[in-house]
């Protein structure tokens, strides 16, 4: 049996980097992932005057308070990562000074008003590229006032924006989602000392005049260890655990659509660890069957969708995923690579408005891919070669350095 930790949660990371700038005293962070996208969040908080320091085992961060953050001395930067550039424009909008946001060329593409809107009605001065809704942006800070306000899509990054505005508001502001997404931003709050309060659909944040350091330790990250689950799955004769992984309700879709395609997949030593669901997974090869995922299969596994439809390759039957148009404007329009690209190895898929079709069971074979600069179509996409006969190479891969450096090393290890 082999035996994988993933890295650290990259979702946590960067709310855990933020939040932590915010406190008053010094936290530590054990598990952190160093990834580019997590890295252009660090990067963001040191050009703000917050004092971090990174050993191989811990980050250490001198907080400077709520209301302690500086005006960035240039353009802050956050590279190929939507977490970065959407969570500090909720957090720079309530700032006392005017900052400005960019991003690479894939972000520049990427939507920005579903961010802009909302922080606009909460008196935001928000101006930039396509009337603000592509980056650059220029940010200039002022005091908002809090409003109710229901998501008009399921999103954490566009939620945990407003939240972040919200502890700078002139009163508490209600954020109503038509789907639950996952809370890591609520939890670590809570964590920290905030008042946050939410029921099934709403989530209550009020201004706070202090957060408290913590130790915190970071899981890895269900999104990460989704490759090597459906790799284990599909490998015929394979089990592996993967240890200390994050079990956040609202991130387990993954865990459930794959059970429910008859994966074998275990929980073990359930536990909670700052306030997050942690748990080992036992993943044993299985033969698969194709299903129906969507509606709230969607938010619950909107990340996991492109290596779904790996497995779905090789299950029995028909999958289809519908309702899942928010795959559109990922880090590329992750409906289209996943078509495109599978349809080079030769499966039997078909690209719908909202989603994709696969007829599995087919025998895959290897060709030149291309990953779209985007992460987790290309390790995706080196699952699926892992069942296909031939070569497979896939172009710029080094994309998974956003979420995932030692992605190929650990593939190659297991494979041996």
């Amino acid at each position: 049996m082999g035996e994988i930790i993933t890295p650290g949660d990259k979702s946590i990371s960067h709310r855990a980097l933020i939040l932590s700038s915010l406190a008053v005293g010094t936290s530590t962070i054990n598990g952190f992932l160093k990834s580019e996208d997590t890295l252009s969040t660090l990067n963001a908080c040191l050009h703000m005057g917050v004092e971090i320091h990174m050993t191989p085992e811990i980050l250490e961060i001198n907080g400077v308070g709520i209301h302690g953050l500086k005006k960035p001395f240039k353009t802050v930067d956050a590279g190929n990562s939507g977490t970065t550039a959407r969570l500090l424009m909720g957090l720079l909008s309530g700032q006392e000074f005017i900052s400005g946001l960019t991003g690479d060329k894939y972000l520049r593409k990427r939507p920005m008003r579903r961010v802009v809107d909302p922080l606009k009605l909460m008196g935001a001065d928000i101006t930039g590229e396509n009337n603000a809704d592509n980056l650059p942006l220029i940010i200039n800070g002022r005091k908002l006032k809090s409003i109710k306000y229901r998501l008009p899509v399921a999103s954490a990054q566009v939620k945990s924006a407003i939240i972040l505005a919200g502890l700078f508001a002139d009163g508490e502001t209600e954020i109503i989602e038509p789907q639950k997404t996952r809370d890591h931003t609520e939890r670590m709050l809570n964590h920290l000392g905030s008042h946050l309060r939410t029921d099934d659909k709403s989530i209550f944040v009020s201004p706070v005049e202090k957060l408290n350091p913590s130790n915190l330790n970071i899981p890895s990250d269900i999104s990460s260890a989704a490759f090597f689950i459906v790799a284990a799955l599909i490998n015929k004769g394979s089990e592996i655990i993967l240890k200390n992984v994050g079990l956040n309700t609202a991130r387990t879709g993954i865990l459930e659509i794959l059970k429910r395609m008859g994966g074998s997949i275990e929980i073990q030593d359930k536990r909670i660890e700052c306030g997050e669901d942690v748990g080992d997974l036992v993943v044993k090869s299985s033969d698969l069957k194709g299903i129906e995922i969507n509606g709230e299969d969607i938010p619950r596994a909107i990340d996991e969708l492109p290596i779904i439809a790996a497995a779905a390759c090789f299950a029995e039957g028909r999958t289809v995923i519908t309702d899942a148009k928010e795959l559109r404007v990922k880090e590329t329009d992750r409906i289209k690579a996943v078509v495109s690209e599978f349809s080079k190895l030769g499966a039997d898929i078909t690209e719908l408005e909202d989603g994709m079709i696969i007829n599995g069971s087919q025998q895959l074979k290897g060709n030149i891919c291309d990953s779209w600069g985007d992460h987790r179509i290309a390790m995706s996409l080196a699952i699926a070669a892992t069942l296909s006969s031939g070569e497979t190479t896939i172009n710029n891969s080094e994309c998974v350095n956003i979420s995932y450096p030692e992605f190929f090393d650990t593939l190659s290890v297991l494979r041996t």
